[in-house]
């Protein structure tokens, strides 16, 4: 047996290719995309050693050509989650017990397995599956990926090293246990990253994992798997189901073993399962830890002093990339009169040589949304902000699902700052422009902290460094990644670690040492070397 105190390798972020014309990597991309449309998988649950086909087929369909069939998962149901759960408890203490290299080791592996062999595959499933653009797919399910992937080794290792001081005869020490019990990761569609990031990130601290994605984002979640079992992830550390959200919740809210969650959705859906988990409370070996990042109503903030063209861009690139589905979008901009007639030539102008398509097609910026329910949804809020005399549709405002969920990027132009699409979440490529004049800057400010519930991203942009250090300090906690003279997406891992406050979330900061935390409980151990013989102490002497 060899002892050392191990350094992992040096996390660096994973470049992100171009995928421009000519390049190799676009030719390998387009293979990729080609050979994947060709076929129709038949995808399982991945339950301990097992590949579960339960024969309940769901159809998986580009969101952008809803006619196409991807291939079909096998859906499963209550019993499912139960054997999961089963699966994870038989397979932790194995696990939890294997030395944090080995461990380290797998997760170092699936990085390189992505960054190599598997990079235009994950690439494409996303793009197919969530219609995501090429370089969306790209700085997502490949690098955002890769990096979560190699940075948290790094922190799982400077977690490990940190250990207490130890006075004179005595060695003090700590422990990171995994939680007790098994834990459970309900991810989202629109970021494979984070999909495969919140399983991953419990599992390296040593947790058993329960794995539910979105429906939607299974297509990619499935590569994820493949990736994860050719690293050398043992069966039963991370079990992959789909099964409904509420037959997920009715088995885990009310297991013994449950030990924690870590979620990315709605705000709606993470308020309901915390009031589930306090109502069953009493019911856990320990408290649970609760981790979500959910909703958010994320604002730009320009200042007179700030360049027009460079807030349209921002607004552009924040607001309408992945079609407005990430959960940092640019959703209210609030632009000083100023700078209004410049802003508004130069938006609508990029926005009229933007092109919507099919992701196949990389010319195309704007893709399709994720599915029927959201294209709905997103149209009701439009022809909502139509009917209001106080808005103007200056740009988009158009739909169409006949072959694929497509909406135009859209911004709304209001005259009151509290109108809906100012203040509800849509989550789409529906942008709303409060005008505000040019000296109110600072009474503006508080109307941004005081319009939504939400604090996940914002932006300011300004050449005036006192107005940005004023909306620094007045937006304090309004927005948990704050941007200046940038657009609020894009967070970076191991440069930005990401996730808001207030009704967007925990804020545990997805892409830091803090996230790791959350999945390991502390034990301190002090060894006295010279133990006493004698219950006196010195001030009990006589004089």
């Amino acid at each position: 047996m060899s002892n050392g105190f191990f350094k992992v390798p040096v996390p660096k972020n994973e470049p992100v290719l171009s995928y421009a014309p000519g390049t190799k990597e676009r030719a390998a991309l387009k293979s990729a995309l080609a050979e994947a449309r060709s076929k129709e998988l038949d995808i399982p649950m991945y339950i301990g050693a097992e590949e579960v086909r339960t024969g309940n087929k769901k159809k998986l369909s580009p969101p952008h050509d809803h006619k196409h069939v991807l291939g079909y998962f096998h859906a499963g149901d209550k019993g499912h989650v139960e054997q999961a759960i089963n699966a994870a408890m038989a397979a932790k203490e194995l696990w939890g017990n294997l030395s944090w290299e080995n461990r380290a080791s797998i997760f170092l592996k699936a990085a390189d397995l992505l960054a190599g062999p598997y990079r235009y595959k994950i690439n494409a499933a996303t793009m197919l599956g969530q219609s995501k653009s090429a370089f969306q797919a790209e700085i997502d399910s490949a690098c955002e990926l890769i990096d979560f992937l190699r940075f948290n080794v790094a922190f799982m290792s400077e977690i490990y090293n940190e250990q207490p001081i130890s006075s004179p005869g005595v060695w003090n020490r700590i422990e990171y246990r995994p939680l007790e019990g098994f834990t459970f990761a309900l991810t989202p569609f629109n970021f494979t990253a984070i999909a495969g990031n919140l399983p991953t990130s419990m599992a390296m601290m040593g947790n058993a994992v329960v794995w539910k994605p979105s429906n939607t984002q299974i297509y990619a979640a499935n590569v994820i798997m493949q990736v994860l079992k050719e690293a050398g992830l043992p069966d039963g550390v991370i079990n992959l189901i789909y099964v409904s959200g509420p037959d997920a919740a009715e088995v885990i809210f009310t297991h013994k073993d449950f030990g924690g969650i870590q979620f990315t959705g709605s705000t709606g859906v993470f308020n309901s399962m915390w009031k589930t988990i306090g109502e069953n409370i009493s019911k856990y070996r320990s408290y649970p830890r609760i981790v979500g990042e959910t909703g958010g109503k994320d604002f730009v903030i320009a200042h007179k002093s700030a360049d027009a063209k460079e807030v349209a861009t921002a607004l552009v690139r924040g607001a309408f990339e992945y079609q407005g589905q990430k959960c940092s979008a640019a959703s209210r901009a609030y632009v000083p009169s100023n700078l209004w007639e410049e802003v508004k030539k130069n938006m609508v102008a990029d926005l009229a040589s933007i092109k919507m398509g099919p992701v196949e097609d990389f010319g195309n910026f704007v893709n399709a949304v994720i599915d029927e329910k959201a294209f709905d949804s997103i149209a009701g809020y439009i022809e909502k902000a139509r009917q209001n005399p106080l808005n103007e549709i200056i740009a988009g405002g158009k739909y169409d699902k006949s072959k694929g969920y497509f909406i135009e990027p859209t911004v709304i132009v209001t005259k009151d700052a509290s109108s809906l699409t100012m203040c509800e979440e849509i989550f789409g490529p529906v942008l709303t422009i409060y005008v505000y004049h040019s000296e109110n800057f600072e009474q503006t400010l508080e109307l941004v902290d005081q319009t939504s519930p939400y604090a996940l991203t914002g932006a300011v942009l300004a050449k005036d460094r006192y107005a940005v250090e004023l909306a620094t300090k007045k937006l304090a906690n309004s927005a948990g990644n704050f941007y200046i003279n940038d657009k609020p997406t894009g967070a970076v891992v191991g440069q930005q670690p990401f996730g808001g406050a207030r009704g967007s979330g925990t804020n545990d900061k997805a892409g830091a040492k803090a996230n790791l935390m959350r999945w390991v409980s502390m034990r301190t151990i002090k060894e006295t070397f010279v133990t006493p013989t004698d219950y006196r102490y010195p001030f009990l002497d006589k004089e």
